[in-house]
């Protein structure tokens, strides 16, 4: 865990802003693919803060490839239960909780948690996570 890693959670904010500059991310982390360590901190002020539970279980299904236990038991962000809506490509997730939508892609060492909090546009979130996990596999993370 690095204050190194919270800049991005800034910057995934600043790629969801729409044309009328209204941000559609209101909490973000990155997390590792293997086992789910934070990247970024809890202390950043728009940190989404996964219990170490969470950011385990999510790190398992993606390593593996297998999104059964989200299908079955919903994905889990902040204590809050978020039912499973789909994947692509066996890298990204998409769930919808009592707070808002969450979407979830992974590059090839990390995975980018955004929510979108309730009103919000989730297709601008969805780009902005797909921004940042798109450049971290480009400098291969």
């Amino acid at each position: 865990m690095s204050a190194t890693w919270d800049s991005y959670i800034d910057n995934l904010i600043a790629q969801s802003k729409d044309q009328s500059g209204q941000t559609h991310v209101d909490k973000a982390c990155i997390i590792g693919l293997d086992g789910g360590a934070k990247w970024t901190t809890d202390q950043h002020p728009c940190a989404l803060k996964l219990h170490p539970n969470e950011a385990k279980r999510i790190a398992i299904c993606f390593k593996k490839r297998d999104f059964t236990p989200f299908i079955e038991g919903g994905v889990c962000v902040e204590q809050d239960y978020c039912i499973f809506l789909r994947e692509i490509d066996s890298k990204v997730v998409y769930a919808k909780g009592p707070r808002g939508g969450v979407a979830l892609q992974a590059s090839k060492a990390a995975i980018v948690v955004a929510r979108t909090a309730e009103g919000r546009q989730q297709g601008n979130a969805n780009k902005a996570v797909g921004v940042i996990a798109d450049y971290l596999e480009s400098m291969n993370l």
